[in-house]
């Protein structure tokens, strides 16, 4: 029998939680980013407020989609950009084809961006012999190790500085002694080249502003405005849920997103990109396209129950929190959005049958909810997945029939103080055992039921 994905989660997870070294290197990033978060966050006059209202904003953005992503094109347009609706990951990569084919363009220059990650973009490109190098440092690592991204803000979070020494040294014949400001000097080197050549520069975008009709990109590095100043072409590929109502906006959710994200009160480029380059203007792009991507998102906004799902700005918050991603790491996962929020929209995006099994890979400790900077009730909304999978009968027969048994028996208060606890640990080490897992103990049952005990004390 073929190994389902919910299987190789499984099996994946119970072999990365016990890798000491993976989790070393794990504890050591996630400590570092809650001494920049605990730091960060302080700086707020009202955290909580700010959260609510931005909470308020995605609500109005999320529940007025249709104007806004309207309103947004019309704007772009009007500003000599071209906007392309895409349905889903192929519609997306066909549509980029056609630009590259259009444009004779050869070599590609990428930013970080999880919607090209979403879509395989780089997979697409290179099967077409299309150069294509992504910039980011983080990203450019993973590249270069054939690897997805472990974290949707750090993406090679789960390396140490002495395997990414050893990378470069492989590749670049640099000291295996490297320091970290040398390593990232050695990648500054080979990226400058591809920057000035590259035909097209291809990115994602943090929001899309409806009333201006422009992008905004938060980045650190400057990789993003280099990849949107050189080429002649610049492609932004955005989800159609980053929409914000008005450029106004930005001064809420930009502090929320880097102090959610890295510690930072701002991060050090936040650029807003309105169009191709103007007549007057010395740089940036003769032509600019933006690919709404769809990709199952609409499948979240049709349940309106776990609608809010789609308010989530990427900031991470929620993985470096979560003690289930700590534990069993991004790529586990096997989704482009790991942790809480991957866990809450993926069996959305990728189908609920195959990754309902992620909705139950949670403690349910709110913690998740507890941080996110716009304020989704995380925990909610993966119970009203498992929910959904029940009602959509995605659940295994034996599971069904266990459930049926327990609630049938539950009900039965003289049938379950007929039996003492000898008996019931009997039938839960036999029957239990696997279910609960190898690395745990149960729980012993009392020789006696609580209701017998509260009777035997009402007597005394």
């Amino acid at each position: 029998m073929a190994q389902t994905v919910a299987d190789k989660f499984l099996k994946d997870s119970a072999s990365k939680s016990f890798d000491l070294q993976h989790r070393q290197v794990i504890s050591n990033n996630i400590d570092k980013y809650e001494i920049a978060f605990e730091k960060g966050k302080s700086k707020f006059f009202d955290l909580e407020n700010s959260k609510t209202k931005a909470n308020l904003i995605k609500w109005k953005a999320i529940e007025n989609l249709d104007r806004y992503l309207l309103d947004f094109e019309s704007n772009f347009t009007a500003k000599g950009g071209k906007v392309i609706w895409a349905n889903d990951a192929a519609e997306a990569r066909e549509e980029i084809w056609r630009i590259m084919e259009h444009h004779q363009a050869k070599s590609v220059v990428k930013s970080k961006s999880m919607a090209t990650e979403e879509i395989e973009l780089n997979h697409f490109l290179e099967s077409k012999n299309i150069e294509t190098i992504e910039s980011d440092l983080g990203e450019f690592i993973i590249q270069l190790l054939g690897q997805k991204p472990y974290h949707f803000v750090t993406p090679a979070m789960h390396l140490s500085l002495e395997e990414i020494a050893k990378l470069f040294h492989e590749k670049f014949d640099t000291p295996l002694e490297a320091t970290a400001e040398e390593l990232t000097m050695k990648a500054r080197e080979i990226l400058r080249e591809k920057y000035t050549t590259a035909d097209i520069g291809i990115t994602g975008a943090n929001f899309l502003l409806a009333d201006t009709g422009s992008i905004a990109i938060t980045e650190n590095e400057g990789n993003a405005r280099l990849t949107t100043t050189f080429p002649k072409v610049h492609i932004a590929v955005v989800g159609i849920e980053k929409v914000l109502p008005s450029i106004n906006d930005l001064d809420l959710f930009w502090p929320l997103l880097s102090t959610h994200g890295t510690g930072q009160n701002l991060t050090v480029y936040n650029t807003v990109l309105s169009g191709p380059r103007k007549i007057s203007e010395y740089d940036g792009p003769e032509d600019m396209y933006v690919i709404l991507l769809d990709n199952g998102r609409t499948n979240v906004l049709e349940q309106k129950d776990q609608r809010q799902g789609l308010y989530c700005i990427r900031c991470g918050a929620c993985l470096n929190v979560c003690p289930i991603y700590q534990n069993i790491g991004g790529h586990t996962y096997e989704t482009t959005y790991q942790g809480p929020i991957g866990s809450l929209i993926s069996p959305h995006l990728n189908g609920m049958k195959e990754f309902k099994h992620l909705s139950y890979a949670s403690s349910l400790c709110g913690k998740c909810t507890e941080v996110c900077p716009v304020g989704i009730d995380i925990q909610k909304m993966l119970l009203l997945n498992r929910r959904d999978a029940v009602q959509q009968d995605l659940v295994s027969s034996v599971e069904k029939k266990g459930w049926s048994m327990f609630t049938w028996a539950i009900q039965k208060r003289k049938l379950l103080d007929f039996f003492g606890g000898k008996t019931k640990n009997f039938f839960a080490r036999n029957f239990f055992k696997k279910a609960w897992g190898n690395k745990r103990e149960l729980p012993k049952i009392a020789d006696k039921s609580f209701t017998q005990q509260w009777k035997e004390k009402k007597r005394d």
